[in-house]
C-alpha cells in the first residue's frame, strides 16, 4: 500500500486520513483502502493548486507515480484553452467551505497526449482532518471521442440530408424539361401528318430530349458505380493525344452551337498511357459539357495536353473564359450533387454529377484533378494528371471495321414491352432485315427453334422466362448454337454485364439503344466479335 510523504503538513499528519497505521481505526483502514483501491482517482489541493496527495489511480489515469505529482502545481498541465474557465470554477470552491463543483477539462498525460477528466472538487480546507481542497475525478477520454464522433456525424447527416434535397429538387427540374418537348412532340405529331416537315421537327426534337434523358440516367449509374467501387476500368495502352485531339474536335460542333470558340494545343506525337479509352472520353467530354455550361457566347476554351517529364504525368487542361468560380465552391467542386448554379432559373446547372465523375474516373486511372479560378467572372481551368506508361508502344489493337450496307439479316425480337418491340421491329425492317417478335422467353425460344434467325435480340427481364434463360436454352440446341445473341436491356450494371457474357451473349446494350450503334453492330461480320 502507497503511504502518505513524511513531509506532509502537520495539519494532515496529526488526524484523519494521514495518521500513522498504528493510530487508525478500523474505519480509517477501510477509508484508506477505498481511496487508494478506487478506480476514480482522489486528489488533495492547497489553495493556490498545489498536490498535497495523489492516490495510485494517478499513474493509471495521468502516467504519473503519486509521488511524483506531489508539490507540483495542477494548473501548470491544465490545456491552455480550458485554464481560465477551471481556475474561475476553482476560485468559487476557495470562496465557500464546503462548496462542491463540477468540472471537466483537459490534463497533460506523462506521455504528452491529453486527457479529459471529468470530476469533483470540494472545499474542505477548514475542516481540521483534512485541509485542503478534495478532488476525485476520472478519466472521459473516450466518452468525448464518442461525443465528438457523434456530433460530426450528426453534422454530416444534415449536410447529406440537405444535399439530398437539393439534388431530388434539382433531378425533378432536369427529367421535367425534356419530358415536356417530348409530350409535346407526340401531341404534334398526333394532329399531324408523319411526312410533312413539322412533324420531322418534332421528331428530331424528340430525339435530343430522349438522348438527353438517357444521359441523366446514365450519369446517376456511373456515379453510383464509383461511390461504391464497382465501377470496371478496362485498360489498354493508348495514345492519350490523339484521344484528347478526337474527342475535343467531336465536341467542337457543340461548342460553335454554343457561340464558344475552341482552341487545341495537343502535341502531334503520341503521349502513352494505360486507361480505359471510353472512360477518359467520358473525362474530356464532362469538361467541354461544363465549359458550355458556364461560358456565354463568345467565349472560348483551350485544351492543352503537355508532358510533365519530372514527375511522369500526362497533364491535360482545359480552360474557359466563363463566369468563374467563387471561393466558397472551389472545396467541394468535385463532390457528388455539388452545385455551382443555385439560382431558381437553373439555366446553367446539372445534376451536380459531371464533375464527380470526372474525379472518380480520373482517380481510378491513379491520377488527380483539380480545379482553379481567380473569382466570378475570370474563368476557370480544370487540370487533370495522368500516370504516363513506361515506354511508348504500339496501339494494342483496333476493332473490326464495319462494313458498308449490311446484309439482309433473319433478326428474333424477344421482348415484352410492346412498344418497344413494335417499334424496334419497324426500325430493322425500314433497314431491309426481316423480323419476328416475340412477347416472352419460352415464346421466344419456341420461334427460334423453329425459324433459326440469324441474330436474336432478347431483352433480359422477360416473363416466363428471363433473358439469361433464353440464352441459354438457345445455346445448347443444336439448331440456335451458333445465332448472334445480343441483349438489349435496362440492366447496365458490370454485373449484369458479366452474366449476359456467362449466359452467352456476344454483346450487351443498355436502353435506350443508339439506332447508328445497333446498325453498326449487326452489319459487323460475326467473325470480328
Amino acid at each position: 500500500m502507497t503511504r502518505p510523504p513524511t513531509d506532509e503538513p502537520a495539519s494532515l499528519r496529526s488526524e484523519g486520513l494521514f495518521r500513522s497505521r498504528n493510530d487508525l481505526g478500523t474505519s480509517d483502514d477501510r477509508f484508506r483502502a477505498v481511496i487508494e483501491h478506487s478506480w476514480d482517482a482522489v486528489a488533495l489541493l492547497d489553495a493556490d493548486g498545489s498536490l498535497l496527495y495523489a492516490s495510485p489511480s494517478t499513474a493509471r489515469i495521468l502516467g504519473f507515480a503519486a509521488d511524483e505529482c506531489l508539490g507540483c502545481n495542477v494548473f501548470d498541465r491544465l490545456h491552455p484553452e480550458d485554464l481560465a474557465a477551471t481556475r474561475v470554477q476553482f476560485e468559487q470552491i476557495l470562496e465557500q467551505p464546503g462548496l462542491s463543483r463540477t468540472v471537466s477539462f483537459r490534463y497533460q498525460h506523462k506521455d504528452g497526449s491529453w486527457r479529459w477528466l471529468e470530476g469533483a472538487g470540494t472545499n474542505l480546507l477548514t475542516d481540521p482532518n483534512v485541509g485542503a481542497v478534495v478532488a476525485n475525478y476520472h478519466d472521459v477520454t473516450e466518452h468525448k471521442k464518442m461525443e465528438t464522433a457523434l456530433r460530426d456525424h450528426a453534422q454530416k447527416l444534415v449536410e447529406s440530408d440537405r444535399r439530398k434535397d437539393e439534388f431530388l429538387a434539382m433531378l425533378a427540374h432536369e427529367l421535367r424539361n425534356p419530358l415536356a418537348p417530348v409530350l409535346n412532340g407526340l401531341q404534334i405529331l398526333s394532329l399531324l401528318g408523319a411526312n410533312s416537315r413539322t412533324a420531322e421537327q418534332a421528331r428530331s426534337m424528340m430525339e435530343r430530349q430522349i438522348r438527353h434523358m438517357a444521359r441523366l440516367v446514365d450519369d446517376l449509374l456511373d456515379v453510383s458505380r464509383i461511390t461504391r467501387n464497382r465501377i470496371e476500368i478496362r485498360r489498354e495502352r493508348l495514345d492519350l493525344a490523339g484521344l484528347v485531339r478526337t474527342a475535343a474536335e467531336d465536341y467542337r460542333g457543340t461548342l460553335a452551337g454554343a457561340g464558344l470558340t475552341l482552341r487545341l494545343e495537343v502535341p502531334p506525337t503520341p503521349v502513352w498511357i494505360t486507361g480505359d479509352a471510353t472512360r477518359l472520353t467520358q473525362v474530356v467530354n464532362k469538361l467541354l459539357d461544363n465549359v458550355v455550361k458556364f461560358t456565354d457566347r463568345e467565349g472560348s476554351v483551350v485544351v492543352r495536353l503537355a508532358l510533365d517529364t519530372s514527375r511522369r504525368r500526362a497533364v491535360l487542361s482545359v480552360r474557359d473564359t466563363g463566369i468563374g468560380i467563387d471561393g466558397d465552391t472551389l472545396p467541394r467542386l468535385f463532390d457528388v450533387f455539388a452545385q455551382a448554379d443555385r439560382s431558381l432559373d437553373r439555366t446553367r446547372g446539372g445534376l451536380g454529377l459531371g464533375l464527380a465523375l470526372v474525379k472518380g474516373v480520373v482517380q481510378l486511372h491513379g491520377g488527380e484533378v483539380e480545379a482553379t479560378s481567380a473569382g466570378p467572372g475570370q474563368g476557370a481551368e480544370f487540370t487533370v494528371r495522368l500516370p504516363l506508361e513506361g515506354e511508348p508502344a504500339a496501339l494494342s489493337g483496333a476493332p473490326g471495321d464495319v462494313q458498308a450496307g449490311g446484309e439482309h439479316l433473319r433478326i428474333l425480337i424477344v421482348e415484352d414491352n410492346r412498344d418497344a418491340a413494335d417499334s424496334l421491329r419497324m426500325l430493322l425492317e425500314l433497314l431491309g432485315h426481316e423480323v419476328r417478335v416475340c412477347y416472352s422467353g419460352p415464346e421466344g425460344v419456341k420461334t427460334a427453334n423453329e425459324w433459326l434467325p440469324d441474330i436474336v435480340l432478347c431483352d433480359i427481364g422477360l416473363p416466363g422466362m428471363d433473358g439469361f434463360g433464353v440464352a441459354g436454352a438457345l445455346r445448347r440446341h443444336p439448331n440456335t448454337a451458333g445465332a448472334r445473341l445480343i441483349a438489349i436491356t435496362g440492366y447496365g450494371t458490370d454485373e449484369d454485364r458479366r452474366r449476359s457474357r456467362e449466359a452467352g451473349f456476344s454483346h450487351h446494350l443498355v436502353k435506350p439503344v443508339d439506332p447508328q450503334t445497333l446498325q453498326e453492330l449487326l452489319e459487323r461480320p460475326q467473325s470480328s466479335e
